[in-house]
């Protein structure tokens, strides 16, 4: 049971004005149409350790200071650091040297038709799980799916309107028949291969997070995974830009207990 004074402090944190915002972007596709549209300054004396290729960019729009980072590109290979351990990382990393008030996981996902997700679609994620990280052991089951649920923001669902539904990460692109039954499982609308490893950070540090996500591929239509993904990024990009765009509107000026 929460003390008195956590329950003080907790009303406080919830009522205070929302200054700081941490936006955790796994592409440089996704994250540079928000880099341009809040006119972000990139971080050249970087609040990270050295020798990470991870990036933020940093700025202010309106009443609020706005971090934007992403896990940069493999030091190696020169490709994107996506997946689920890049996005903990750098999660973590970004909460211990900002100290945000609010994390909003922005990007690209894909979707179900069966669920009525098209190209384009931006969802609001309600709650995130993993769907391949199957341990068939009672209790170790459970901790495997990872289930946490997003920060609460009915009014600016009602505002915005954005579909909702449930999110499901995995580090594949493409999903095998074990993967399906697990994204069944989990009852999910659109599928990433990072949000359920930021909410699980999140949790863990106690930071509200809300996921923003833009559909570029149809999981269960007719065309290649990769294909429509690589197809739709740039332009479904956009609409990311233009719905983030709308939330952080949304978000100024106001106190956690009024999203």
């Amino acid at each position: 049971m929460a003390s008195d004074g956590d329950k003080s402090d907790d009303a406080i944190v919830q009522n205070r004005p929302i200054s700081t915002i941490l936006l955790v972007i796994a592409m440089q596709t996704e994250a540079l149409p928000l880099v341009n549209k809040f006119q972000l300054t990139e971080d050249l004396d970087s609040v990270f350790p050295k020798g990470v290729p991870w990036i933020r960019y940093h700025g202010v729009y309106k009443d609020l200071n706005i971090n934007l980072v992403w896990p940069g590109k493999d030091l190696a290979l020169g490709v994107d650091n996506v997946g689920t351990m890049s996005a903990s990382l750098v999660t973590y990393a970004s909460i211990q040297a900002i100290k945000p008030d609010l994390i909003i996981n922005a990007g690209t996902a894909g979707g179900f038709r069966a669920k009525g997700a098209g190209i384009g679609d931006v969802f609001l994620a309600s709650d995130c799980a993993f769907h391949d990280r199957r341990i068939p052991i009672p209790v170790f089951d459970l901790y495997g799916v990872g289930l946490r649920q997003a920060f609460s923001t009915p009014n600016l669902v009602k505002e915005l309107n954005p579909k909702v539904g449930k999110l499901s990460t995995g580090d594949s692109l493409d999903i095998s028949t074990q993967d399906e039954a697990s994204i069944t499982a989990n009852e999910a609308s659109i599928k990433d291969m990072e949000g359920a490893a930021v909410a699980y950070v999140a949790d863990l540090l106690k930071v509200p997070v809300i996921f923003v996500k833009a559909v570029t591929d149809v999981v269960d239509g007719e065309k290649p995974t990769a294909e429509e993904f690589l197809q739709n990024l740039a332009a479904v990009s956009a609409a990311l830009d233009q719905a983030v765009t709308q939330v952080i509107d949304f978000i100024n000026g106001k106190c956690l207990s009024e999203l």
